[in-house]
């Protein structure tokens, strides 16, 4: 491993990716042998495929996706544990990692002849350890379990452990693995203060995790995998809140039951413009504000229909919901089979996320609805906040 001058970057992964044999039984396994021998390939799975991101001093980045997505594979690669099977690493920083419960651990021997081996493998000297032994001690606070076997631990004690020698070695990029998914809430916040620290003296984070609020409230960047591969990588607020609408899609989808739908063929929603943007893609707003919305809808007829529309989250949840009968609104004749509506809406109280507005037209007597037509609305921001609004408020 090199040194490197401070502002070149500590890590970089181009095109990164880990396959593993697809044998399964032991006959698999045999014959996978035997075509090696041969020099004939095997049958291969990428567990991670074509990753590449750049981590400089100083950074923060959290991972995120799905169980199987290739996260705990992709976080062996970059601490040496894997070697990868396609791409390039490069590696210039001292590298604490927190990976799976017990890694590095010897069960046999006690918590206290644990932290002199972990210690000793980052290049303590033995006064060193017993320099900061006090302090690894106070922090893991496991009381007189130091002294016994790790195996005899539980999974809290295991991080507790794990996280205390990490804390007094302070590396200079730190990697971990749901560390602030085990442990009770007192040692979670414990650890959620020494990063914090850790951060505002200049260390460097890559953080996994299934907390959204964690990633968020650690991390600058973020990079998401799904499948394997990287769906985003980018600011933390963009990437995790596309993780989140996908997962509200996702849930959407999976409770979705389909009801009785109208007839598109007296009315219809030919077009829906948001800030002057038609088509079908979504519209992004940097900011919550003003939406200058243009619905036009074919009429077969001198009948003039009305429209509703309603606003949902990327979940399906109700966010709002109005008709130009209820407010009164006329819409505009732009030719013989075309009738034009044009409003605004403040969406200044929607916190950022992923929603979608649905366009039904209506028949004159706002009785019947008819197929809808469809915008994606991405709202961007950082926001920590959760739920739909973000509503007025005064603390005393």
């Amino acid at each position: 491993m090199s040194s490197a001058p401070p502002t070149s970057p500590l890590l970089v992964a181009e095109g990164l990716g880990k396959a593993f044999p697809t044998a399964g039984g032991p006959r698999q396994r045999l014959q996978a042998l035997l075509r090696l021998i041969v020099g004939r390939p095997i049958g291969r799975s990428w567990a991670v495929r074509d990753v590449s991101f750049t981590i400089r001093p100083g950074e923060s980045m959290g991972i995120i996706g799905e169980n199987g997505a290739g996260k705990s594979t992709l976080l062996k690669l970059l601490v040496g544990v894997l070697s990868p099977s396609g791409g390039m690493l490069d590696r210039h920083a001292s590298i604490g990692a927190l990976l799976e419960l017990g890694a590095g651990f010897d069960i046999e021997r006690s918590g206290r002849e644990n932290i002199a081996l972990s210690a000793g493998l980052m290049g303590w000297s033995a006064a060193d350890i017993r320099a900061r032994e006090a302090e690894i001690l106070e922090f893991a606070d496991i009381g007189e379990h130091i002294d016994a076997p790790v195996k005899h631990y539980s999974s809290g004690m295991v991080v507790r452990l794990g996280f205390a020698i990490i804390a007094a070695v302070r590396p200079q990029l730190l990697i971990t693995d749901e560390v602030l998914a085990v442990g009770d809430e007192s040692f979670q916040k414990k650890c959620i203060r020494w990063i914090e620290s850790y951060l505002a003296d200049g260390g460097t984070l890559l953080l996994v995790s299934h907390s959204m609020y964690h990633v968020q409230k650690l991390c600058k960047h973020a990079l998401w995998l799904h499948g394997g591969k990287v769906e985003a990588y980018g600011e933390v607020f963009d990437v995790t809140q596309a993780y989140l609408a996908y997962h509200e899609r996702k849930s959407a989808r999976e409770q979705r039951v389909e009801g009785p739908r109208g007839s598109s063929e007296l009315f219809e929603v030919t077009r829906a413009a948001l800030d002057g943007e038609g088509g079908e893609t979504p519209h992004t707003m940097a900011q919550p504000g003003r939406l200058d919305v243009e619905v036009d809808i074919y009429t077969p007829d001198a009948q003039v229909p009305q429209l509703c529309l309603g606003i949902e989250r990327a979940d399906g949840t109700a966010v709002f919901n109005t008709s130009s009968e209820i407010d009164g609104a006329q819409a505009e004749r732009m030719n013989a089979g075309t009738v034009r509506y044009r409003l605004q809406i403040d969406l200044g109280a929607l916190l950022p996320g992923h929603y979608v507005m649905h366009f039904h037209p209506m028949d004159p007597e706002a009785i019947r609805l008819f197929d809808p037509f469809s915008r994606a609305l991405v709202i961007r921001g950082a926001s920590r906040q959760y739920g739909l609004l973000d509503l007025p408020r005064s603390w005393s």
